[in-house]
């Protein structure tokens, strides 16, 4: 695929700094959607190699007028345009979701939420309990309605124990209203006795395909925590309490969410059908701030591709680009699926450990294979080097039998993706999105854990793709890490961890590149074909003064 194919800018464009300027706000943003506008007075950067900066824009509801020097733009726009003054701010297209799941964004922000610093203060197990019983004081009539306690974000690599909490203590919150604690990485989660008997999960239950129901020692008896499949065994259980108003309400609130932070398109990875059909609804309804793009599971929905919600235009701010498949679990959580062992492996595991699939060859070879036979996009998750190894082979073999064409298949994550992976992504079409905010969050725990200091070094590879000029996009999996696009671009540049060491400084790239990463690539990766342009005035305070000299 050459690279022209999908270099042009997303021109659902700027951020505009008008809720700092007291200039536009709410219904008074709707009421002038299709009055002209020109912004001027602080910088503007396009992302176009054309012209990098410009001294003003001008844009009549989704559509930019003009872009240049200010006598020309205000000539193009014509009598009675709005002048907006940026007073120094700068003026960046709006973000573009690569990889997320909005569903589940609010579903985070609607429960207790036990991140760790520097985004919660669930930074040991008495905290986690802490935190879930203050939440359920405060949401007394939740709990009641629905019957569930849920806690969102957990890491076992920052918990003071360097464990993850059991159901003895998750007991000692509720031992008669399931509660389930999900991980940061939602890959693996831990369960009261109440949750694990709602999913029928016991002694006798065996470890499901592609997932480990975790034992206490020298028994068979569950000790809570659940990786893989057997967690979202239990979610499935769980979450048919929330009635379909209460998960209408959560996209809502995610995608509200995602807006805050300069997100103009969200992402909905794995949806379900059920799930696909909700969003079109709040679509339909005009309820949607920004716009999703969904990715439905290629294994269990893809009824929903023969619907006209697959298409490649946004109506209502909504369409189904795509099919997903996930071949691994997360590097983090230890499920990863590796050629070479663990640095130090997971309790219980021997030196050997390397993870596992999600699935089968079989299975991974013929969801690509139906994939490109419908030329639908896949999007394949896939962060052990081992599961893309499998997705390469999968792509290579349905290209010869369906012929190469511009499917343009992601590879969503790709923590381990090694120099040569790079080489085969790059001659198969794959688009990589990675993401670097592994570097923050987990990149000391890769080095002194999961992977040790030669590996980590390589994850999220994208100064290697960027040499070999290769598009990639940056993206955060919210809720795994919030929709912060400040802390995605700062990852992406600097590879800096918690500690302060800089995990990787060739996989570094110029700031100019992650913004493109951001905004400019992520569109033509998931084979958009239309060009808008939005303001998102809620979203400007987060960027105006970080932003003044990026």
């Amino acid at each position: 695929m050459p690279m022209g194919a999908w270099s042009y800018l997303d021109r659902r464009l700027f951020m505009a700094g008008a809720a700092a300027s007291g200039l536009m706000s709410g219904g008074a943003a709707q009421a002038r959607a299709t009055a002209t506008t020109i912004f001027h007075g602080g910088p503007i950067r396009t992302m176009d190699d054309a012209q990098p900066s410009a001294e003003a824009v001008a844009v009549r509801g989704e559509t930019i007028l003009a872009v240049g020097a200010l006598d020309a733009v205000r000539a193009a726009a014509g009598r009675g345009a709005r002048l907006v003054n940026l007073d120094g701010r700068t003026l960046l297209p709006g973000f573009f979701d690569p990889h997320g799941h909005v569903s589940m964004v609010g579903l985070q922000a609607r429960y207790a939420n036990l991140l760790p610093a520097p985004d919660g203060e669930g930074n040991d197990i008495a905290a986690l309990q802490r935190i879930t019983r203050d939440w359920m004081n405060r949401h007394e009539a939740l709990v009641r309605d629905t019957g569930l306690i849920i806690g969102f974000g957990y890491d076992d690599s920052q918990l003071k124990e360097r464990r993850h909490p059991t159901r003895d203590e998750l007991d000692a919150i509720s031992d008669a209203v399931p509660v389930l604690f999900l991980h940061q990485s939602s890959h693996l989660g831990a369960a009261n006795g109440a949750a694990l008997a709602a999913a029928g999960i016991g002694a006798d239950t065996a470890d499901p395909d592609g997932g480990v129901i975790r034992r206490k020692a020298g028994s068979r008896e569950p000790d809570g925590v659940l990786e893989e499949t057997a967690l979202f065994a239990v979610m499935g259980a769980l979450f048919t309490r929330l009635d379909a108003e209460a998960n209408r309400q959560m996209i809502v609130e995610g995608a509200r969410y995602y807006a805050r932070f300069g997100y103009t398109t969200a992402q909905d990875g794995r949806s379900s059908t059920d799930t696909c059909r909700m969003i079109a609804g709040l679509a339909q309804a005009g309820a949607l701030p920004i716009d999703i793009l969904s990715f439905p599971d290629i294994l269990t929905s893809t009824d929903i591709m023969a619907t006209p919600l697959y298409r490649r235009t946004y109506e209502g701010r909504y369409r189904i680009g795509g099919v997903k498949l996930t071949l691994d679990g997360s590097p983090q959580a230890k499920t990863a699926w590796l050629s070479q062992p663990y640095f130090v492996p997971p309790e219980g595991q021997p030196a050997s450990w390397r993870g596992y699939p999600a699935v089968t060859e079989q299975q991974a070879l013929d969801a690509v294979d139906l994939a490109f036979a419908n030329d639908w996009q896949i999007e394949v998750h896939a962060n052990g080097d081992a599961a893309i190894d499998l997705m390469i082979a999968a792509v290579r073999e349905a290209s010869r039998k369906h012929g190469a064409r511009d499917r343009r298949p992601v590879l969503i994550h790709g923590q381990t993706t090694r120099e040569d992976q790079l080489d085969d992504l790059k001659a198969l079409g794959i688009v990589p999105s990675f993401f670097p905010m592994h570097t923050f969050y987990w990149g000391d725990w890769h080095r002194d854990s999961v992977l040790g200091p030669r590996r980590a070094e390589f994850i999220s590879p994208c100064g290697s793709a960027w040499r070999r000029g290769m598009r990639f996009t940056s993206h955060h999996d919210a809720p795994v890490a919030n929709p912060d696009a400040l802390r995605v671009l700062s990852a992406t540049v600097t590879r800096r961890t918690r500690s302060g060491d800089i995990l990787g400084p060739d996989e570094r790239v110029p700031v100019e590149v992650a913004l493109k990463a951001m905004t400019l690539w992520p569109p033509g990766s998931t084979m958009r074909t239309t060009a808008k342009v939005r303001s998102q005035p809620a979203s400007w305070r987060t960027w105006s003064f970080w932003m003044r000299t990026p």
